[in-house]
């Protein structure tokens, strides 16, 4: 093999080391001080400690473990079960919906949190009991939660988004602001499914009996007022600060943490217990997401100062596809590559590859990285890793099993790569907006 083509075994290095069992951070850097012997000799020390310093002074990576404290800490704040109570109440009447009131509450908890996961087990928790109780069909329950709870991968303040910023090279302002309608939109092609689905078979989620929900106005309106305006606040004091130019994205998720500390403490949640355990698991969760940060800049640094970009652009540019067929390959590695990667290492392996090559194509580069965030979104529900469906079968009950969780997330993923497709079709649902409120 010819030594410019070295660099091109990292990959298969990198799988062979996970396979094995290894972790995916001590993987990256392995594999990453390895071929830095290969190129650099003793040179990788101080090339290795300065890519490692990159990310520890690297500002914006500093909302990570701020939106992180922010998501952990409401879910201890009761906001899910207030927001469940109050948006079923106006679609509790509706076929399916419980099911209409989960995807509403997801994409609210989503614009409050920005993770996932976490959010997804909460939400589980709460509806299954009830939507069981109800009788709404196995599969469908489960759909819907794992794909309401998905839709923190997009919606700001999202975590993903803010480390692709820097991957990328990108203001994580901007990209937080054109994914603000693709993730709208993904939460009405939910609703559309669910409704339809609804009307045409009402055995698969039956509506509440009207006598149940026969509650006065005032107080529909005043239960809803109270459980709907703090987290519209939150959303305002986070996005809103940064739409308005108010503050920087690593400045607004500082005040959505003080928010959500206000918010927990205004239900009566914030005990000296709750805030020691919200910031443990915030250290946990910051601590894993920083170490495969830093191996993965370390990765990409060897592979790129090898030589690694310019040969992966010789032959990708050599191949018989075209732009277009190079954009939607650069996708589709996104799709597949969610079957062993976590998120964070997907983006922080292949966006500074891929980033360079868009350009030289000629695509907007914001645009192509709300697509690959979408479509890493995507693999988070498909089989047969599927994440999400891991993460709800922790807390299922016995008699839903596997094959009906599988079986639910499949219109789901049909409806996201819908999404996909609308988007790279119209690309103006992404950049509509930051052109209006950014300019470019």
């Amino acid at each position: 093999m010819s030594p410019e083509y070295l660099p091109l075994l990292m990959f298969p290095g990198m799988l062979l080391c996970i396979f094995s069992g290894f972790p995916v951070a001590f993987s990256l850097m392995g594999i990453a001080f390895l071929f830095g012997l290969i190129g650099f000799e003793w040179s990788i020390f101080p090339m290795l400690i300065r890519r490692i310093y990159s990310v520890a002074d690297n500002y914006v990576l500093a909302a990570v473990p701020l939106f992180i404290f922010m998501g952990t800490l409401l879910e201890r704040s009761g906001i899910a079960g207030k927001l469940f109570d109050a948006i079923s109440l106006w679609t509790g009447r509706l076929k399916g919906g419980l099911a209409i009131a989960t995807v509403l509450m997801c994409t609210i908890i989503a614009a409050c949190t920005g993770i996932i996961g976490a959010s997804e087990v909460m939400v589980g928790v709460m509806v299954i009991p009830v939507m069981l109780k109800r009788n709404y069909q196995h599969a469908l329950i489960c759909g819907t939660i794992c794909a309401g709870g998905s839709l923190g991968t997009l919606i700001p303040p999202s975590v993903v988004t803010v480390v692709y910023g820097p991957a990328a090279g990108l203001s994580v302002g901007r990209l937080l602001i054109a994914s603000i309608f693709p993730g709208l939109l993904l939460s009405s092609l939910y609703i559309i499914y669910i409704t339809i689905r609804s009307y045409i078979n009402p055995s698969l989620a039956p509506a509440i009996p009207s006598d149940e929900l026969n509650i006065p106005l005032t107080k529909k309106l005043s239960i809803t007022g109270t459980a709907l305006v703090p987290p519209v606040l939150l959303i305002f004091a986070v996005m809103g600060s940064i739409i308005l130019g108010l503050a920087a994205p690593t400045e607004a998720a500082a005040l959505g943490a003080f928010g959500a500390m206000i918010l927990t403490a205004a239900y009566r949640q914030l005990t000296m217990n709750a805030l020691k355990e919200t910031v443990i698991q915030t250290l946990k969760i910051s601590s894993m997401m920083m170490m495969i940060l830093a191996g993965g800049y370390m990765f990409s640094g060897v592979f790129l100062g090898m030589g690694g970009g310019e040969v992966t652009e010789k032959i990708l540019m050599g191949l018989p596809f075209g732009r277009i067929g190079i954009f939607v390959l650069f996708l589709l590695i996104a799709f597949a590559s969610g079957f062993v990667l976590d998120w964070a290492s997907i983006l922080l392996i292949f966006i500074p590859i891929f980033s360079p090559i868009i350009d030289k194509l000629g695509f907007n580069p914001i645009w192509f990285g709300i697509l690959f965030i979408m479509m890493i979104q995507t693999s988070y529900l498909s089989p047969p890793m599927a994440p999400a469906i891991f993460y709800l079968k922790s807390i299922v009950p016995p008699e839903i099993t596997m094959q009906e969780m599988f079986h639910g997330v499949i219109p789901y993923l049909i409806l996201q790569l819908t999404g996909i497709a609308l988007v790279a079709l119209f690309p103006q649902i992404a950049l509509w907006l930051p052109s209006k409120l950014i300019g470019w």
